[in-house]
């Protein structure tokens, strides 16, 4: 019984987003309906003690991140840069590449280490304006951009700095670089299915004479007749924000070591920064910074006249992005402390193959709670320990729990209750009844690619 409440708060949660209700409305009813059917002396305490502690914990972490991006999207729509690469890239590959090139913008990013949600807010203008010069549907945008951003780049080519990536090598001893070959044959096997795949979503809407489509929301805003700058100098903020985000993860242990103790003459008590789980948030915040005034200082007489309203459009979009997702957070944490997850989680263990069993808890785990990252660091932090034993009896090297641990993350775990998938709806102002049918396509693939890896291993023993 406990193990469907859970699944009902799911299916409710999951059911309110695709209907177009607010999530951060339903994220809590759902959540504290559970609790309610649990145990309803739990309810208040849950909400405070859980629900708004993670969903008030994930604000403080990452609002501005959030804010930053949504700026730096909107000074690149406003200074003609997005319309500039986008006509740069159609006389360069001609108009049929044009998802192409959004996938290869979005990898680039996030392999550079910047934050998926800054990667949705920075590359949107771009895709818009060459979706719409290439007649290709709106509605596809979301897709190409979690093809791009949200896949392989995330947790499956070797190196990726993104979070779930690095969160197995805390528990194998591993790093970032562990089974390359099959982390990069499960990169090939996402890039190649998902390009297909979007290619054949384009064709039968062509087929169909779809086209961008009109009456549309959240369009990006450069004047028609404004003149398009250099595309060198357009594209130079996206790359600046790459470059510094690098320099500034490097730079800011130096500076302050691994933890910081603040303590000016006004305060009544010092305050602790540990600055090993910070720097990635502050290298992004730094950079995005880096791109703003690059941007101000290159397009200040482009902008000025729609600066006011342009930032107001952004920070309304930056609150209800990281309150969406922040919400959806919430949700996660209070479902995962309910005694029906905990049912599942066991449940799931007698899986017999190793990486089998990893791989599907992995992924289901980040289902449930609609995190890539919570998912795997929960079902590791209570089944790691099995996990290498299993390795260990079967001689699987644990670079491969890694790789498949990491891959499985970014299976299931675009959900139409995930919070990435969420926003970047929210940015294109798509609803999940226009466009989350291509974003589950790609959660297919996605998810299919870690038992390609598995079989691969098996068949080949590469690592």
């Amino acid at each position: 019984m406990t193990v469907l409440i859970a699944l009902a708060a799911l299916a409710l949660l999951m059911l309110a987003a695709y209907r177009g209700y607010s999530v951060i409305l339903f994220a809590p009813i759902a959540a504290l309906g559970a609790v309610l059917l649990t145990d309803p002396a739990a309810v208040a305490p849950a909400f405070t003690g859980v629900f708004m502690e993670k969903m008030v914990g994930f604000i403080k972490l990452y609002f501005p991140v959030f804010l930053l991006g949504a700026v730096f999207g909107k000074l690149i729509e406003l200074s003609g840069f997005s319309r500039s690469i986008v006509a740069a890239a159609i006389r360069l590959l001609g108009t049929r590449q044009a998802m192409l090139v959004i996938v290869l913008v979005c990898a680039l990013l996030t392999y550079g280490g910047v934050s998926l949600f800054v990667v949705v807010f920075a590359v949107y203008p771009f895709a818009a304006e060459m979706f719409r010069q290439s007649d290709i549907p709106k509605r596809l945008i979301p897709a190409t951009i979690a093809l791009g951003a949200f896949s392989f780049t995330m947790d499956a080519l070797p190196g990726t700095p993104q979070i779930q990536n690095i969160i197995p090598s805390t528990f194998f001893n591993t790093t970032a670089w562990a089974a390359p070959w099959l982390g990069l044959i499960g990169t090939l096997f996402v890039f190649c299915s998902g390009m297909l795949y979007l290619q054949r979503q384009r064709n039968k809407a062509q087929r169909a004479g779809e086209g961008y489509g009109s009456n549309l929301r959240n369009e990006p805003e450069t004047a028609a007749d404004l003149a398009l700058p250099n595309p060198w100098l357009a594209l130079s903020p996206l790359v600046l924000v790459g470059v510094m985000n690098l320099l500034f993860t490097h730079w800011i242990p130096q500076w302050y070591g691994p933890s910081h103790t603040l303590q000016l003459p006004g305060m009544s008590a010092p305050v602790n920064s540990d600055v090993a789980k910070l720097t990635a948030i502050w290298a992004v915040q730094a950079a995005l910074l880096v791109g703003i005034v690059m941007v101000l200082v290159c397009a200040f007489g482009v902008i000025r006249e729609r600066l006011a309203e342009g930032t107001k459009s952004a920070v309304g979009g930056a609150l209800l992005a990281a309150m969406n997702t922040a919400s959806e957070y919430g949700f996660g944490a209070v479902i995962a402390s309910l005694p029906g997850f905990l049912v599942l989680a066991d449940a799931l263990r007698g899986i017999p193959n190793p990486l089998v069993n990893e791989a599907i808890t992995v992924t289901l785990l980040a289902g449930i709670t609609g995190s890539a990252s919570g998912g795997m660091s929960i079902a590791l932090a209570a089944m790691s320990d099995s996990f290498i034993a299993a390795a260990h009896a079967a001689n699987i090297p644990l670079e491969v729990l890694h790789r498949v641990a990491a891959m499985a993350s970014g299976g299931m775990d675009t959900l139409p209750h995930n919070g990435a998938v969420i926003t970047l709806l929210a940015v294109t102002g798509l609803t999940h009844r226009e466009a989350y049918k291509d974003i589950f396509g790609i959660t297919l693939i996605k998810t299919v690619a870690v038992f390609v890896v598995i079989a691969t291993f098996y068949a080949t023993g590469i690592v």
